[in-house]
């Protein structure tokens, strides 16, 4: 086994030296393995996704980070990740070849693409593209976000757009800032005003840096690294709530720590959400034994009734993909989902149809060509209903035809089974609902 682990790490040092553009393996996260792709945050453009990213060089370094540019990466399954553009500190006011890259956030206005980065943990930039890859040019020649504007560091920025269409920048450590844009993207349209964090005591939370903002159903939501705070306001104050990564939620081999404080530093990353998923991207170090040489990893999302998140998980297959020899696919763990929505029940989340016709779809499920049997769990059944299984989508091939009826007490677990008609060809399975919210669907498995 550590022969097998040392050859991989090699495999991709090499790939790295060779410049290579594409990274595919079995078990994806970290997502683009031992490249140092690291504070990532990903937006979906154009219904691809694209990750922005610092680039870890420090391979040897153990006593600095080394950060000598910043990355944009694509991938239309989360999955395979392909290379798209390099910004280099000379292209921006730096002028000049820079060590200290840091982290970066990016947004979409008026037919253009801005890309924010943070000079060291001092000051913010701005480049503008015509693509969500660049080219790049720099508008201004000069920081956007520079001391003495608050009493922070002007680094780490965070942009948000709200509701209305309007977009803020969140920024700075241990008390974080946000002030509204202006529609050019690339000056301010207001004076900074700090977020007020509050404990459940109702005092002020001095933390660490890597802000992130995003809205969940009417609620805000400010974190920092795998810390959250809410509100019901934009401007705040935000009620913490709780810390998402537990040690008991990592899978072996992933919860060892490289920071002073252990598995829960470090953590900087950004929530999104895609084909009406939610998830993290986020970075880790339990792979690289290096602290200032860190992977980016993808977890599930899964929000309860009261707004709150469920703990994240942290293992090895990330997200996008299933692999059989896991045991049962969770359903709130699809891909991609239509007329369906998460519902919380003992011990995790359930899905469940909000419109007949409702569907889930589930790619790149390695060692689906070598079965013949889907067996679907359920966790309530109210009434009765089918649910299609069809290769590729709503067009593919029909595997197999499940029907669902009450069975006794309508809250107890089901489990229907069906062979398929003929082996599947390919590696996606699409889930088609004919039944009503009272059916819960838990999750599948499949066998030969």
């Amino acid at each position: 086994m550590k022969a097998t682990k040392l050859s991989l790490k090699c495999l991709c040092l090499v790939a790295a030296l060779l410049g290579v553009n594409s990274w595919t393996a079995h078990a994806r996260n970290p997502i683009i393995a031992n490249r140092g792709v690291t504070d990532p945050h990903i937006h979906i453009f154009n219904g691809r996704a694209y990750l922005y990213a610092t680039h870890d060089t420090a391979i040897t370094y153990t006593n600095r980070f080394h950060m000598e540019n910043w990355w944009c990466w694509s991938s239309d399954d989360l999955v395979n990740w392909k290379l798209e553009s390099i910004l280099r500190p000379e292209q921006t006011y730096l002028r000049r070849p820079f060590n200290q890259c840091w982290a970066t956030d990016a947004a979409f206005r008026n037919g253009k693409y801005y890309w924010y980065f943070s000079e060291f943990n001092q000051r913010t930039g701005v480049v503008v593209g015509d693509s969500p890859t660049g080219p790049w040019t720099s508008p201004l020649e000069k920081p956007l976000l520079d001391s003495p504007l608050t009493p922070t560091d002007e680094y780490d920025p965070t942009v948000f757009r709200d509701d209305d269409g309007q977009f803020y920048i969140v920024f700075g450590v241990r008390n974080y800032h946000i002030a509204r844009l202006n529609e050019d993207m690339i000056s301010l349209a207001e004076q900074p005003r700090e977020l007020v964090r509050l404990d459940e005591n109702g005092k002020p939370i001095l933390a660490d840096d890597k802000n992130y903002l995003h809205k969940y159903h009417g609620n805000y939501y400010l974190s920092w690294g795998c810390n959250y705070a809410m509100s019901t306001n934009l401007y705040g104050p935000y009620q913490f709530k709780r810390t998402l990564f537990r040690v008991e939620n990592f899978e072996p081999g992933y919860e060892k720590p490289t920071w002073p404080n252990g598995v829960q530093q470090g953590r900087h990353g950004n929530f999104f959400e895609w084909n009406n998923q939610w998830y993290f991207a986020y970075c880790d170090m339990s792979q690289t034994g290096n602290r200032r040489f860190r992977d980016a990893f993808i977890s599930y999302v899964h929000y309860r009734a009261n707004g709150e998140i469920a703990d994240i998980k942290v293992d090895g297959i990330g997200v996008g993909e299933y692999d059989l020899k896991r045991g049962r696919i969770e359903a709130e763990n699809y891909f991609a989902a239509i007329n369906m929505e998460k519902q919380a029940i003992p011990g995790g989340f359930a899905v469940k149809a909000t419109k007949p016709g409702g569907a889930l779809t589930f790619p790149n499920i390695h060692g689906l060509t070598n079965c013949t049997q889907i067996a679907l769990q359920f966790s309530s059944v109210g009434a009765s209903g089918k649910v299609e299984i069809r290769e590729r989508g709503p067009d593919g091939p029909l595997l197999a035809e499940c029907k669902v009826r009450p069975r006794g007490s309508a809250s107890a677990p089901h489990t229907v089974t069906a062979r398929f008609k003929r082996r599947p060809v390919g590696e996606t399975l699409f889930l088609k609902f004919q039944t009503p919210a009272s059916v819960t669907f838990d999750a599948f498995n499949l066998s030969p």
